[in-house]
Parts: C-alpha cells; sequence; structure tokens
C-alpha cells in the first residue's frame, strides 16, 4: 500500500471515529432529556398524591355525615370513623409518595439504562371507587428470564475500501480508483458460545448482503462480448464509470477474545463490551445482481446516465476468507474474494476489501 493509500485509510477511520463518538454524545444527550422528562412527570404525579387522597377522605366524611344524620350511627361512632379515615389517607400519602421516590430514586441512580430494562409497560394499574372510596391497585407481571443464554443474536453493518487484484499484479495496477471503490455489508449474525463455563471462543453465522463497487480509471468501462467481459476505452469523456456486484452470502467466524461474566443472581450473562476480540473465517453465497453505472455527455453536451444490469459474466458463486479484529462492538475488517470477479476469463481478478465492521447488539 502506498503512502497516499494510507493517508487515506487513516483519514477515513479517524473521520469514522470522530462521527461514533459525535453520534454516542448525542444519544447520551437524548437519553438525558427522557430520564429528566419521566423524572418530571413522577414529580407531578407525587404532587397529586395529597391532593387526591383529600377528595376521598372528604367523600368519606361525607359518607359518615349521612349515616350520623339519617341516625344510623352514634355522633362517638361518626368521630371515630372519620379519625380512622384521616389515619388511612395519612398512610396512603406516605405510601404512595414513599413508591414514587423509589422511582425517582432509581432514574437518578442509574439513568436511562434502568428505566429501560425496568419499565412501567409491564405494570398495570386500576383505580376503582366503591362503597369505600377510592381505591387504586398496582399489579406486576413480569417474565422469569432465562438463567443462561449461549446463543445470542445482533446486526452486522461493515463499510470501507474494496478493490481487486490477480496474478502478478498489486493495487498501484488496479484499473480502479482506490477512491470511490467501496464496500457495504449488513446483515444478522447469531453468536453461540462454544464452552459450557467459559466466553472466550463464539461461533459467528447468519445472513448478510454484500455490496462491492469499483470506480472504473482511465476512461475505461466494461464490455460484454459472449463469454468475455473487458475494459474498454469509452467514445465520449466519461464523467463516472462504476460497477457493483451485489452477493447474498453466509457467512461464518470463529471468535475469540475475553470477557466480563456477571452472575446476578437469577441469570448469568457475559460482556465483550469494551474486550479485545479477534474474528477469522469466511463466506459463501450467491451473487444476486450486476450493475454498470455510466455518466457522460453526449456530443449535443447533454448529461447521460445510463444504467445497464446483466451478469457481466461475473461469477454467481461467491466465496472467501475474512477476519476482523477489534475491542467491542467496533472491529477493522477484511475480507478476500477465493472465487473470480468474473468467470472464465483470461485474466482473474480477486475483490478484496479493508474496512470497519459493527456489531450492534
Amino acid at each position: 500500500m502506498n503512502t497516499i493509500t494510507r493517508i487515506v485509510v487513516y483519514l477515513i477511520i479517524s473521520l469514522t471515529f470522530a462521527t461514533v463518538q459525535a453520534q454516542t454524545k448525542k444519544l447520551d444527550s437524548l437519553r438525558k432529556v427522557e430520564v429528566d422528562f419521566k423524572i418530571s412527570n413522577l414529580q407531578e404525579d407525587k404532587a397529586k398524591i395529597e391532593q387526591q387522597e383529600r377528595d376521598v377522605l372528604k367523600l368519606k366524611i361525607s359518607k359518615i355525615n349521612k349515616k350520623l344524620d339519617a341516625k344510623k350511627i352514634t355522633a362517638e361512632e361518626a368521630e371515630d370513623l372519620k379519625k380512622e379515615a384521616a389515619k388511612t389517607a395519612v398512610f396512603n400519602i406516605e405510601n404512595r409518595t414513599a413508591i414514587i421516590n423509589s422511582k425517582i430514586a432509581l432514574l437518578q441512580r442509574n439513568g436511562y439504562d434502568s428505566w429501560q430494562y425496568r419499565r412501567d409497560e409491564d405494570d398495570r394499574a386500576s383505580i376503582s371507587i366503591g362503597s369505600n372510596g377510592l381505591h387504586l391497585n398496582f399489579s406486576t407481571k413480569k417474565k422469569k428470564p432465562k438463567y443462561d443464554i449461549r446463543t445470542s443474536n445482533k446486526m452486522l453493518f461493515a463499510l470501507g475500501f474494496n478493490n481487486t487484484i490477480g496474478d502478478g499484479q498489486n493495487l498501484d495496477d488496479s484499473p480502479y480508483k482506490l477512491g470511490g471503490s467501496g464496500f457495504v455489508e449488513l446483515g444478522w449474525v447469531w453468536q453461540t458460545r462454544l464452552l459450557k463455563e467459559s466466553n472466550f471462543a463464539r461461533l459467528n453465522y447468519g445472513l448478510s448482503f454484500q455490496w462491492n463497487k469499483l470506480n472504473i480509471k482511465k476512461n475505461q468501462y466494461f464490455v460484454q462480448d459472449g463469454d468475455e467481459t473487458m475494459l474498454q476505452e469509452f467514445p465520449l469523456n466519461l464523467k463516472k464509470a462504476k460497477f457493483r456486484v451485489t452477493n447474498l452470502v453466509i457467512p461464518v467466524h470463529f471468535e475469540f477474545g475475553p470477557s466480563k461474566k456477571r452472575d446476578f443472581k437469577d441469570r448469568l450473562r457475559y460482556s465483550t463490551d469494551e474486550h479485545f476480540k479477534i474474528g477469522l473465517g469466511g463466506y459463501g453465497g450467491v451473487r444476486i445482481a450486476s450493475q454498470q453505472k455510466l455518466i457522460y455527455e453526449d456530443e449535443d453536451g447533454n448529461r447521460v446516465k445510463n444504467k445497464e444490469r446483466r451478469n457481466f459474466n461475473t461469477s454467481n458463486f461467491v466465496y472467501g476468507l475474512s477476519g476482523y479484529i477489534g475491542v467491542g462492538d467496533l472491529s477493522i475488517y477484511a475480507k478476500y474474494d477465493l472465487s473470480p470477479l468474473f468467470k472464465d476469463q483470461a485474466f482473474e481478478q480477486n475483490n478484496i476489501s479493508l474496512g470497519l465492521r459493527w456489531d450492534l447488539d
């Protein structure tokens, strides 16, 4: 890799890290706003409790006075009932306020994550008015967590540089530009712990789409002539000439690295957050699309955009080697197609990619 390429790679990686950090700060800010909003609502609920209990107490006293006027109870009995109702109101205010104070303290202590894993959507509340006044009832329905989860799943996203190499060829000799030639991968993967009592070795497998794009240089474009595909000089001035192949593949990687074991008594979990990891493996699948996009000016000076979708003799079955090394969710990712880009050609070209990979829980 020459000096310019190294500089470009360094700049791309630096910009990507800066973007990730900015997004993280933005997410933290949004989480704080949400937590503050929930705390504000709880404070309002706490302010309403005393008035609600006073209203219930008035309703009870009114019923007691009606019984007294109807001479169903004596004045002494009425006084005792009023004292008991007042005592109940005081205890209700204390207990209901304590519940809300606990929720506020939980949010202030643990922030958004605590709210996320202890959602009030699982709680059920009901209000009823009967002969004894207003009643507020709470019931909670929570599913018991599985003690140990050996298989989890996550989203896979990767992007970076893309090019080809062949026999006796390096990237400097490539007919494709380094800038503008890139790849994107998006998929869903499962991770299974291989050892019963340790999370050091894991197997990652799933399904993903790979978009490999090549930016053709020197005013050339691909021409398919029967079973042969070749680069030729375009008769007009090309503004852009891009070639893209879309594959659907099954990636499989053996992943190794330390993790943190967390014992919550009712459940056991392993976390690889902020821990080093390395993954080695490969992929195999099928090509589902190939397209060439040309942008040029015709003889009258009109801008023309042409998209041609055909197989271009690209390999229908793709397979290759891939690996990554990183910390937590972010890794440096490389993949190499063992299958040639074009089948049955005099000169073989194999796709090679280098970029960043995110495994998002």
